[in-house]
């Protein structure tokens, strides 16, 4: 296949005809947020940093659904709680 359109506008940037800055805004500008970042995650552009914070926010979400599961003399009192509730 060939690629008439891109050879061209590589072309015209090489000769200087459109100026490197300006194509990239525009692809930038055309192209969705998710067709960016799949374009940086498929060139290896984005750092690890972004990967850890998403890590770390997995973690946090986790340890928040941990913490809110009462346990021990906690998990007893909510359980009287709920049987004195059933009696009723």
């Amino acid at each position: 296949m060939v690629r008439e359109n891109t050879n061209k506008l590589l072309e015209m940037v090489e000769e200087g005809i459109l100026d490197k800055d300006a194509v990239i805004s525009a692809f930038c500008s055309y192209m969705s947020e998710d067709d960016v970042k799949d374009l940086m995650e498929c060139n290896e552009w984005l750092e690890e940093e972004e990967d850890d914070e998403e890590e770390e926010e997995e973690e946090f979400l986790k340890s928040m659904f941990i913490d809110a599961t009462p346990t021990g003399e906690e998990a007893s009192l909510i359980a009287e709680k709920q049987h004195e509730e059933g009696e009723k």
